[in-house]
């Protein structure tokens, strides 16, 4: 129980920080916010930067690389055992339910990752359409970390179980450490038995082979 609250608790944290940078990238460059002349390639150019350093931030969370696969490989199990009548009609329902909301979640991710590309492609064209289409990658970054708050969250935290949350903290925790050696800190958590090392959002560095992930939240 207490390992699966830590675990929650970070990832509260770490939606929370997601949530004020995506918010914080919207009011910065929403079409809205510039009166007069329309702004310069060379500022189209910072804030395709500054979107992708939002979406790097995003792609590296720890609710993509952790609990969504356990949580896929949760429903997958339960698919096989409603093929051999191993659950019940209620299971069967909620099992649907846990698919159809990972899908949507992953329809999200698209969406933004084509919004993404439409204000890459404006910004190379001076086309202040650049900022529109960084407006709804936004928009659908926030729909996405909100319905992952108010739907996802409750659902692994019903379909994960104990020993699994114990693994994802040992994860995490290696993850922390690791990170904490690439920027050259002296103190940290320590790193969890038989745990492998994680990744920085912020540094380019040489990332070890990956355990199965689930769909970023953009491409």
């Amino acid at each position: 129980m207490l390992t699966s609250t830590y675990t929650l608790v970070v990832l509260s944290v770490e939606q929370s920080r997601a949530r004020g940078e995506v918010q914080a990238l919207l009011e910065r460059w929403r079409p809205g916010a510039w009166w007069g002349e329309p702004p310069a390639m060379r500022q189209y150019a910072q804030a395709c930067e500054a979107l992708r350093r939002v979406l790097d931030d995003c792609h590296w969370r720890k609710l993509d690389k952790f609990v969504l696969p356990a949580l896929r490989r949760c429903v997958a199990v339960a698919k096989a055992d409603a093929e051999t009548d191993a659950e019940t009609d209620a299971d069967a329902d909620a099992d649907a339910s846990a698919d159809a909301l990972l899908s949507e979640l992953d329809n999200l991710s698209r969406r933004a990752a084509d919004a993404r590309n439409a204000a890459e492609a404006a910004a190379t064209e001076g086309d202040p359409g650049c900022l529109a289409a960084i407006e709804r990658c936004c928009q659908l970054l926030l729909e996405r970390l909100e319905r992952e708050e108010r739907e996802l969250m409750p659902l692994a935290r019903s379909k994960i179980s104990g020993e699994t949350w114990f693994a994802i903290a040992n994860q995490m925790l290696a993850q922390d450490a690791y990170q904490n050696e690439q920027r050259g800190g002296a103190a940290g958590p320590p790193r969890a038995p038989g745990g492998h090392p994680g990744f920085s959002a912020r540094k380019t560095i040489s990332r070890p082979p990956q355990p199965e992930r689930s769909l970023p939240l953009v491409n």
